[in-house]
Parts: C-alpha cells; sequence; structure tokens
C-alpha cells in the first residue's frame, strides 16, 4: 500500500481544486501538441508493399477501404511467435469499440504484423477480435517503420527505434531472468527473437490516389492507446507495477 494523506473533505476538495488546474493546463498542451502533430510534413509512399488480408492480397492503398485516413497499429507477432506480445494484446482489445466509430469518421484502423496470415487469424479468433488485421510476411513495411529489424540489423545495431540508433544486443544471456524474458516466453518464443519486433502506431493519408506517411509513435507514446493504463492513472494506487502482472484476457486465473 502506498503512503498517502488523510484529510477532511475540504482539504481534498482544496487539493482537488488545485489539481484541477493543472489537468485543464495539460488537456490544453494535449491539444496544442495534436495540432503540431496535424502540422507534420506528408511523406508520399512510393513502394510498392502487398499484404495479406481476409479479403485476399492487398496493396497499402486497399487498407485505407475506402476511406482517406488509416490508422496502423504495429502489432508484435512475429513469424516464429507462438502468440502475440500479451503487451500488445492488452492494447488491442479496445480495438473491437473503437474501429466501429473511426470507420464511420473517415478513419480505417488496422492492426499489422509480420507473421502469416493464418496465425493471425488464429490467434485473432482465440482473442474473440474482429478488427482487421493484415499480414505483412514477405514485405519491407515492417522493417521501413521500423516494427522489426533483422537479425543481422540486431546484433550490429544498424536500425533505430523511437527515432533514436538502437545498440548491438549483445549476448541474449544477459537477458536471462529478464522480464523481456518472461514476455518473451509468454509469446512462446525466445528474447532475442521477441525483440525483433517492436510496438508502435503509424498514420497515413490518401489524397488523389496517392498515399503519405504523416505520424509514427513508438514506446512510451503508446501510453495514451492503452486504455487500462488510463484507467489505472486514475485508481487510488495508481500504476502499482511489481514485474510482470498482466496477461491476456484469457488467461487471469490460470
Amino acid at each position: 500500500m502506498t503512503q498517502h494523506t488523510i484529510g477532511t473533505r475540504q482539504e481534498w476538495l482544496a487539493a482537488r481544486l488545485d489539481l484541477l488546474e493543472a489537468e485543464k493546463e495539460l488537456t490544453r498542451r494535449s491539444d496544442e501538441l495534436a495540432e503540431r502533430r496535424r502540422g507534420l510534413p506528408w511523406v508520399l509512399v512510393d513502394k510498392a508493399y502487398r499484404f495479406e488480408t481476409e479479403e485476399g492480397g492487398a496493396s497499402l492503398a486497399d487498407l485505407f477501404r475506402g476511406r482517406s485516413q488509416l490508422l496502423v497499429y504495429h502489432f508484435m507477432l512475429g513469424p516464429d511467435f507462438k502468440a502475440g506480445c500479451p503487451s500488445c494484446s492488452m492494447i488491442a482489445d479496445g480495438f473491437n469499440g473503437f474501429f466501429v466509430h473511426l470507420a464511420n469518421h473517415d478513419v480505417t484502423l488496422l492492426a499489422i504484423s509480420s507473421a502469416p496470415l493464418a496465425k493471425l487469424q488464429a490467434y485473432k479468433k482465440r482473442m474473440g477480435w474482429t478488427f482487421p488485421w493484415a499480414s505483412s510476411f514477405g514485405s519491407d513495411f515492417n522493417l521501413d517503420f521500423h516494427a522489426s529489424v533483422t537479425p543481422e540489423q540486431q546484433r550490429d545495431g544498424s536500425t533505430e527505434y523511437n527515432y533514436r540508433p538502437q545498440k548491438p544486443l549483445g549476448d541474449a544471456r544477459d537477458l536471462k531472468g529478464s522480464m523481456v524474458e518472461q514476455v518473451a516466453v509468454s509469446a512462446g518464443t525466445d528474447a532475442p527473437t521477441f525483440l525483433r519486433e517492436r510496438p508502435g502506431m503509424s498514420a497515413f493519408a490518401r489524397e488523389d490516389g496517392k498515399v503519405y506517411h504523416t505520424y509514427s509513435t513508438f514506446a512510451r507514446g503508446l501510453d495514451i492507446l492503452w486504455g487500462s493504463y488510463q484507467w489505472l492513472d486514475r485508481a487510488p494506487l495508481g500504476r502499482n507495477e511489481q514485474g510482470f502482472w498482466w496477461r491476456r484476457h484469457d488467461e487471469y486465473g490460470k
């Protein structure tokens, strides 16, 4: 139990009003940042990526499903995984509800992973998800948008994540007993293989028959998409994390 102050209703109200001003300032600042995101230059995507979907082969433009905006969640499920990343799975649990609202606001939301389509479909069925999910297996899409690295890049550090150069992985034995290894084991793979996939989200626009990359975010930039954490940040004990506590929604109680 964390330490906390006991006070009167009047003391709570005074502190709450002070906090309210800070929350309002954060909201205003968030609005300003959202405007700056929209103000980023658009970058033409002129590479012909191919994906596999439940409807068949697709180009990046096809993934828009006739809409002008596309939001992609880079879901960590690699070709050698037996299950999706539990963190990505916790985030994706909210996609079913969001998808229909965004679709009716000219925005398509979908996940993309590097595993073959059959593996995505099996995991999607297990999780009870209905949002669209495309496979980039055999494509450079994940590599180009910093959602995957090759074993060679992992060894020599010739890549970046969250817009910073990455260090070479080094000896995999250093990851023994780490949280990364625990999460990797839960996905049915080893830590180095698990770390070759990276979480993130990217935004694209389609205009006059052309596709543009407009935004991407990674690492803690995904916090706002992790709905459970937004609730925990408002709970009395906050995130109150002690190690790898979260699970896929069908694993609690096992």
